[in-house]
Order: C-alpha cells, then sequence, then structure tokens
C-alpha cells in the first residue's frame, strides 16, 4: 500500500518525539511540525484506521509494527540524506531540510546509489 507523504512525514516525528521523550503525544507532533492540533487529530484518526498506530485512554501514541517499519526507513533516509548534503558542503540548517524533501520522492534504487556513492568516497557507510 502506498502512503501519503504527509502520513510519512507524521509517522517519522511521532519516532523521534519517540527517541525523544520516551512517548508521543499529539501535541509534541504538532509542535515538531508546525502543524495546528486539528492537522495531527485528523492524520491520526487516519493513521490509526490504516493500522499504523494505536492510542491509549490517555491520548499517547503508540507505532504499530507497520507503522515502526515505515517511520524508521523514513528516518533512516533522512538522516543518511542529510548527512550526504552535508558532505557536499550544503549548510546544516539547508541540507537538513532538503533532505525531508529528498527523503520522499527518491526511488530506493537511487537512494542506494546515493549511500554507495558517499561509502565509495568517504569510505564509511552514510546512516
Amino acid at each position: 500500500m502506498k502512503i501519503l507523504r504527509a502520513s510519512e512525514d507524521y509517522l517519522e516525528a511521532m519516532l523521534i518525539m519517540k527517541q525523544k521523550h520516551g512517548y508521543i503525544r499529539s501535541i509534541d507532533v504538532a509542535e515538531y511540525l508546525g502543524v495546528t492540533k486539528p492537522s495531527v487529530t485528523y492524520t491520526t484518526k487516519r493513521l490509526r484506521e490504516n493500522g499504523y498506530i494505536t492510542m491509549d485512554a490517555d491520548g499517547l501514541i503508540t507505532l504499530t509494527d507497520s507503522g515502526m517499519e515505515i517511520a524508521s526507513n523514513m528516518l533512516g533516509r533522512h538522516k543518511a540524506l542529510t548527512k550526504f548534503l552535508i558532505s557536499l558542503g550544503i549548510d546544516d540548517i539547508t541540507a537538513e531540510k532538503d533532505a525531508c524533501k529528498i527523503e520522499h520522492d527518491i526511488s530506493q534504487q537511487t537512494f542506494e546509489a546515493i549511500c554507495a556513492h558517499a561509502m565509495e568516497h568517504e569510505g564509511k557507510p552514510v546512516e
């Protein structure tokens, strides 16, 4: 199933919140992504309906296995692409923003080629 780019961003943000705080709250996701609470409410409903997250009675969010797989993949791509762009001389902030745009749109084949190229030129994996 193809997942929407925005949903990938939300799942990635949720994983980042989990790593940062040890839990995931809608308000933290909204703040991190710079979106409104109603936007998060709408998207979390869709993510729940599609089986990517669950929410408990207190509103804490948990990534399901399928949600975690997507979130981990997107976060890994994001980190690798950010590191690659920085190695090209792009400043940290621009590299971070551009990596977020690129991570959704390139094929797995292109992503792997970028990583292989970086590894060949740096002698270490881009992760």
